[in-house]
């Protein structure tokens, strides 16, 4: 399988500073247009995906895109590890750049997607939700078992709150399986994402969301009666109705407060010892810039490299119509600068 792919800019020369490494363009002002303008106008290469289904341990299943570009899938190169955001795929704009860059550098990529997602319909009476660290041990000890070479995993939005929580939760053992993390655009504190939601034009994200996510519980309820209050759910019109209703009930939670308290990644921070990119903007929509980890407390593993502009998982730059490397060569060459980790890294 072979594929046609523009060449890439050279990697971009962060000093990894806080707050310091990234401008938005002048032509994108504020937080919305930084958001909105490269989910829905950031390239789409004809990516050579190869499609897995995975059945879970508890018969459900996830579909795991591979992207070899050409290259023995036997071969021991570096391989990526995307974990998607919420409802997103292989398709999502930061995934599809990512994986372009990833593939670009003669890399293997692979985005394993959450249950439900990526086209395919759950088997068993679970979903995804923001702190399933548990299934996020699963997914890379599975890739670790299936491909040698240094392993890299990378998470955006609730994606990236996952892999934190799983990095803090497994501190010394996480050493064991990845070679670097990097996290993007993190709803650090679930609550305080939560009602950012709730405000103004950030509602129509989580409309957005709700689009699609209340149909998937309806159709897990037809399937599996009796999981939760089905009226409850329709009335949802928030995240946090949403959560209350489904995500708490099904997954173990009190309610949504609990959830977003035992879920939250800001306070497993202290727990990472993988060499971890955190990037996030201040002014991201869907979480206030106040509740962004102080940098100055971070683990010496963790490097984070905030900036006051760029939006929700966007970071465009250059002159129009914009250029969409910045997160992808940033993510790439703090790999490169750390890939002396990997020789510590041992299969298990």
């Amino acid at each position: 399988m072979t594929a046609e792919y523009d060449p890439l800019p050279a990697p971009f020369e962060s000093r990894f500073d806080y707050g310091a490494a990234y401008r938005a363009p002048w032509w994108l002002p504020g937080p919305h247009a930084q958001t909105i303008y490269p989910a829905l106008f950031g390239p789409r290469p004809a990516l050579p995906f190869m499609r897995e289904v995975w059945t879970t341990p508890d018969g459900d299943c996830v579909g795991v895109d591979y992207c070899f570009a050409g290259i023995d899938p036997a071969h021991a190169t570096p391989t990526v590890l995307l974990l998607h955001g919420l409802e997103g795929s292989s398709r999502s704009h930061y995934a599809l750049g990512l994986m372009q860059a990833v593939v670009a550098r003669g890399w293997r990529g692979v985005v394993v997607h959450w249950r439900g997602c990526g086209g395919l319909v759950n088997r068993a009476p679970r979903a995804y939700h923001s702190g399933d660290s548990d299934e996020a041990d699963w997914i890379i000890r599975e890739i670790r078992k299936r491909h040698e070479g240094p392993l890299y995993a990378v998470g955006v939005s609730l994606g990236g709150n996952v892999l934190l929580k799983w990095l803090g939760e497994r501190g010394d053992e996480a050493e064991k399986l990845l070679a670097g993390a990097a996290a993007v655009s993190v709803p650090y504190d679930l609550a305080a994402g939560s009602r950012m939601l709730e405000r103004g034009f950030a509602r129509l994200y989580a409309r957005a969301f709700l689009q699609t996510m209340i149909p998937k519980a309806l159709a897990m309820l037809a399937a599996h009666p009796g999981l939760f209050d089905r009226d409850r759910l329709r009335r949802a019109r928030t995240l946090r109705e949403f959560d209350d209703a489904f995500t708490a009930p099904l997954h173990g939670f009190r309610d949504a407060a609990d959830y977003y308290a035992r879920s939250s990644s800001k306070r497993f921070l202290p727990g990472i010892r993988v060499p971890a990119l955190l990037i996030s903007a201040r002014n991201d929509p869907f979480l206030p810039g106040r509740y962004l980890p102080d940098a100055r407390h971070l683990p010496s593993s963790v490097t984070a490299l905030f900036s006051d502009s760029g939006g929700h998982a966007g970071f465009t730059s250059g002159p129009p119509p914009g250029r969409f490397e910045w997160v992808p060569s940033s993510v790439l060459e703090f790999f490169s600068r750390h890939s002396d980790h990997a020789d510590t890294q041992r299969n298990l």
